[in-house]
């Protein structure tokens, strides 16, 4: 259903999701107030909307966000990670290569909208990157890397809906949500939990 950007389940997941926000405190460094700008599927972009798009409207309908920034690009498509085998899966070098800006929609996108003005008076703008699924991170550690060439002062954070499971990692329950963080270890990337 995620994968399929399925329009009525989709919606009801993001409101569990907001409702762990509020309960719990989780997500609000990453959330809370910022610009969200989808991660772009594997493809460049088709005339519709991508699950990572949708997943962020929903989450700025349900208040977790400022704005939705959906101008993170493939210019070229790289191997679909769902179906690869894991040694066949694109390199965070060919995920940033792959990825590109739209420099001029943003700044026209924030001019007179008083949240992301990007000047040397303004504060940095918060971003967050938002993608259905993490597995590694090379994908967000990607996206994050183009997003900081592009925008060097700016707060970068992450949100992904699911996780796969670290190698003896056990979940707690169904939805246990978790934050943490994606490095660059070794020439590869690495996610701890």
């Amino acid at each position: 259903r995620l994968k399929a950007g399925d329009e009525a389940w989709l919606p009801r997941l993001v409101a569990q999701v907001w409702l762990e926000a509020v309960g719990h405190g989780c997500f609000a460094s990453s959330l809370a107030g910022g610009i969200l700008v989808p991660v772009p599927g594997s493809a460049p972009r088709q005339r519709t909307p991508w699950v990572g798009e949708r997943l962020a409207w929903c989450l700025k309908e349900v208040g977790l966000a400022a704005e939705v920034w959906p101008d993170l690009r493939r210019s070229r498509a790289v191997r679909k990670s769902a179906f690869a085998p894991a040694g066949e899966r694109p390199s965070v070098l060919e995920h940033y290569a792959s990825f590109a800006i739209d420099r001029a929609t943003f700044d026209r996108s924030s001019a007179g909208r008083g949240g992301l003005v990007y000047g040397p008076d303004a504060q940095p703008p918060r971003l967050t990157l938002v993608d259905d699924v993490i597995t590694r991170g090379r994908t967000l550690l990607a996206a994050a890397g183009r997003l900081r060439a592009a925008f060097p002062s700016a707060q970068i954070r992450a949100f992904a809906l699911l996780r796969t499971l670290s190698p003896g990692e056990t979940p707690c329950r169904l939805l246990d949500p978790c934050e943490g963080e994606v490095r660059w270890i070794r020439g590869d990337a690495r996610r701890v939990p």
